[in-house]
């Protein structure tokens, strides 16, 4: 089954880069003054920023908080299990 297996690997790709998303909002918590923590961060930061920043344009942070990575992941599970669906069919 040639489609399972693009669904899987499409949902395989998304699960890692919401794993980075994560990473990369843990890591921005911390100081980022130099070291490894602000090697990997900055490394992150230019994978994660251009797709979170397409809803940090529409989403107000609340109370300090930006919720804009939460639900870039929550729009990026979905289109990939929507997608996938359709390889699948």
């Amino acid at each position: 089954m040639p489609g399972f297996s693009i669904a899987s690997i499409l949902i395989s790709v998304v699960n890692l880069y919401v794993l980075i998303i994560i990473a990369w909002t843990i890591l921005s918590w911390f100081n980022k003054g130099r070291g490894v923590v602000s090697d990997i961060h900055q490394a992150l930061d230019k994978i994660c920023s251009p797709y979170v920043d397409l809803f940090r344009k529409f989403i107000p942070t609340a109370g300090g908080l930006d919720f804009s990575p939460f639900i870039a992941i929550i729009v990026l599970q979905l289109a990939a299990r929507l997608v996938a669906g359709f390889i699948a069919f």
